[in-house]
């Protein structure tokens, strides 16, 4: 069992006679197994163990005493993904395979579909730890499973990298939100004169005279000096009069100035750390992507951008691992779902089951694209344009998400290069076409 793009068929000949299925419910603390067939009957007494070492040694006791009584081969553990507390028990599993105990396989089951089936067993909705274990062992005894892919070298350090760079970008933005809430109080109309308070020039102003009685008191020429000190350039006379006249009309509050500067400083100085960690973060970004094939060609391609790029394999990892580019596009979300029944036709949407990380790093990247490479553009303008059938704007942005799904691949699995003309050919115009 190497992969996890099986048919349901495939999946449910994975168990057979000589199988054991392992239903574990994960918790922080305790875990619950159940034991079963291939024919779903249970094997064995239900266990508890505790999520250290100790615990893991007599759930692996508890396997191998079911598999010499009932005489099995090999072991097909499922699991309910449950947050981050699975890590670590996954990780026991998979080097339990190399200990000469058999075959392990480790498996996982879809958390909507463990509270979807919890009532099979017993007609009752009651939940807990053990009925939850016996609900995943019969989802995987019929084929209801996934295998997780747990990336390794590259992959895996780009995944934590990456997962480092979101979380500073989310508190950058944080912070600065929390900076022009303080601006909004004590200078209302500070933005009009910058649209984003935490560039340079801005920086130097809220560092040094942030209020604007202080900024009255300087006047312009000092205004203008604290830039020229710094060696800044476009920074002229005009830019500092417009701060004066503009602190001179602001109608920010003046109650408890320093206790409310002190504050600003400490938001200025958490952000300028954590500005000092993005650019940390950016270049082991750019260190870990010149080590995965193709990925300087995707990066080149105008517009893309190296996070971009970074995010796509962070999520989807060795794409060599898939056969189509339809896998990745189910991955991410975005296969298309319908709801009809008889003569009721549904709207269509793409389902969203799959890697949220990954459909907004695609997201982000075709808008980038799109405002600054030609090709998609057109392409973006011919989809929300053309003269039958026309797209809103966001399903043009999600099939632009597809094609570069498909681009993606053919560069890094089939090693073709990037053509904006075969890109563009593929666009099929009615209004163009010549009748012989």
């Amino acid at each position: 069992m190497k992969h996890n793009n099986f048919t349901q068929n495939e999946k449910i000949s994975q168990v057979r006679e000589d199988s054991l299925v392992i239903g574990v419910d994960i918790a922080s603390e305790k875990h619950y197994a159940r034991a079963y067939d291939w024919r779903g009957m249970e094997l064995g007494k239900v266990i508890s163990f505790e999520n250290n070492h100790i615990g893991f040694k007599r759930f692996e006791t508890w396997i191998n005493r079911i598999k010499e009584n009932y005489s099995k081969e090999n072991t097909i553990v499922g699991m309910e993904p449950t947050g981050h507390y699975w890590f670590c028990l996954a990780d026991y599993v998979k080097h339990m395979n190399t200990e000469g105990n058999g075959e392990y396989t480790l498996v996982m089951v879809n958390p909507f579909h463990v509270k979807r089936s919890k009532e099979l067993g017993d007609n009752a909705q009651t939940k807990n730890d053990k009925k939850d274990a016996m609900t995943i062992a019969k989802l995987v005894v019929m084929g209801n499973y996934s295998i997780p892919y747990i990336p390794e070298g590259v992959y895996a350090k780009l995944r934590i990298v990456m997962s480092g760079y979101y979380e500073i970008v989310e508190d950058m933005n944080r912070l600065k939100n929390k900076i022009k809430r303080w601006l909004s109080v004590y200078f209302p109309e500070y933005g009009k004169l910058f649209k984003d308070p935490c560039r340079k020039r801005s920086m130097v102003i809220l560092k040094n005279v942030p209020l604007p009685q202080e900024l009255v008191q300087i006047g312009a020429m000092e205004i203008n000096q604290l830039w020229r000190e710094r060696r800044m350039s476009g920074v002229g006379m005009k830019k500092s009069l417009q701060i004066y006249n503009t602190a001179l009309k602001s109608i920010g509050i003046k109650i408890a100035v320093d206790e409310a500067k002190y504050e600003l400083k400490r938001l200025i100085e958490d952000y300028e750390y954590k500005a000092r960690q993005h650019e940390i973060q950016l270049k082991r970004i750019e260190a870990l992507c010149v080590r995965i094939p193709q990925a300087k060609n995707l990066i080149e391609i105008n517009g893309s951008g190296i996070i971009g790029v970074a995010g796509f394999f962070a999520e989807v990892g060795d794409i060599s691992r898939f056969k189509s580019a339809k896998q990745i596009q189910k991955l991410a979300g975005f296969s298309i779902v319908e709801n009809s029944s008889g003569k009721h036709n549904g709207k269509t949407r793409i389902s969203r089951r799959g890697r949220k990380k990954l459909r907004t790093s695609l997201f982000r990247m075709i808008i980038a694209l799109v405002s600054n490479n030609d090709a998609f553009r057109q392409i973006h303008d011919y989809y929300i344009k053309r003269s039958t059938k026309p797209l809103k704007k966001k399903q043009s942005i999600v099939l632009l998400c597809c094609k570069m799904i498909r681009i993606i691949f053919s560069i890094v699995k089939k090693q073709k290069d990037f053509s904006e003309k075969k890109m563009l050919s593929d666009i099929i115009r009615p209004a163009e076409t010549v009748l012989i």
